[in-house]
């Protein structure tokens, strides 16, 4: 017996017939007297639907050991490479710092990683080289100026002679004062080599220029020599302060160091086509064509030198100007016959 429409209304409704439950969807035709109407029995639903579970779960429950199994190995693996990296690192000793290898093929999202790593090791062993040639640059250079000041303070503590005693210790002094400045030197050229970043500014190379002749006036003076200075004010260019302090104050010690006494240190300073340009030229001896070529190698010192150095003032200023990305010419002199340095800062550099 169909139950009336009351009593299932339309849409979905389970109802019972003939003491079975039924699930019946009822709907109206776009007649009055048409009907329709669409019913399952529930207990076969039921039974459709613990099959389809039946179905389904079994093959899954049968498969989740075969997954995990593969997940398991698809993870082990993909860490492979992970832990050969980590033991290869922990087997390293301090000071090797030569690239990471760890297998013949390596897997495309490990290879970001090695390549940072091994870029990281790279710069390490710069800065590492530099600090070592650093050390062994000073024990070298600083033996010969401590050997000499020790000498000369046993000749002034042993000498009767009032004018002798003098003579050692002023050697002496001049000893102190060659170490000074090979420390001096040394610090700067760590510090060019350690990679340390360029603090860049606007610098007044007019002004700086004439701050460091003033400092070296003095040696000029005890010299005789004649130290000129012509540079028009402002002169900019961008770099760091302290260091472009160090190249004009090498390159001006240099000229008064290496001319004789009485020459001429002429220093200029200006502005060409957007572009800075600082030129120190000196009446002195010059330097050989053959030796321009090795100016900017440590410690090289010109054949014939009598003036105490120690040979690091040109691989300072070659370093300085490579920062700033400047450039040196050097030449002889057309107007006082000597050495002449030319230092240019191209306009946008």
């Amino acid at each position: 017996m169909i139950p009336s429409d009351r009593e299932i209304g339309q849409g979905f409704a389970t109802v019972q017939i003939d003491g079975e439950a039924w699930r019946v969807f009822f709907a109206r035709g776009p007649r009055e007297d048409t009907r329709v109407y669409v019913g399952e029995r529930v207990d076969s639903r039921t039974s459709i639907l613990l099959a389809v579970l039946r179905g389904t779960l079994w093959p899954m429950a049968a498969a989740l050991p075969f997954l995990g199994l593969a997940t398991w190995w698809a993870v082990r693996r993909g860490v492979t490479p992970l832990k050969k990296l980590s033991r290869s690192i922990a087997k390293r000793s301090p000071d090797d710092l030569a690239p990471v290898i760890i297998m013949t093929q390596t897997p495309a999202e490990m290879s970001p990683v090695l390549d940072a790593l091994n870029q990281l090791f790279e710069r390490i062993k710069t800065v590492w080289d530099a600090e070592r040639r650093f050390t062994a640059d000073a024990a070298h250079e600083l033996r010969t100026p401590i050997a000499a000041i020790r000498t000369q303070a046993q000749v002034a503590l042993a000498e009767p002679d009032d004018a002798l005693r003098q003579h050692a210790l002023r050697a002496t002094l001049e000893g102190c004062d060659r170490a000074t400045r090979l420390v001096s030197q040394l610090l700067v050229l760590s510090r060019l080599e350690s990679g340390a970043i360029l603090e860049l500014a606007k610098v007044d190379l007019s002004a700086l220029a004439q701050r460091v002749i003033a400092e070296l006036a003095p040696t000029a003076i005890a010299k005789r020599q004649s130290l000129e200075f012509d540079g028009a004010r402002p002169c900019h260019v961008r770099g760091d302060e302290m260091l472009l302090a160090a190249l004009v104050h090498n390159l001006v010690d240099n000229a008064i160091r290496y001319s004789p006494l009485g020459a001429s240190v002429l220093i200029k300073t200006g502005a060409h086509d957007s572009n800075a340009v600082l030129v120190v030229e000196d009446s002195g001896p010059g330097l050989a064509d053959a030796d321009r070529p090795r100016l900017g190698e440590r410690f090289f010192r010109a054949p014939g030198t009598a003036e105490s150095g120690s040979g690091l003032g040109w691989s300072i200023v070659q370093r300085i100007v490579d920062l700033h990305a400047a450039t040196v010419n050097v030449r002889r002199s057309k107007s006082l016959g000597g050495l002449e340095v030319e230092v240019w800062w191209h306009a946008g550099g």
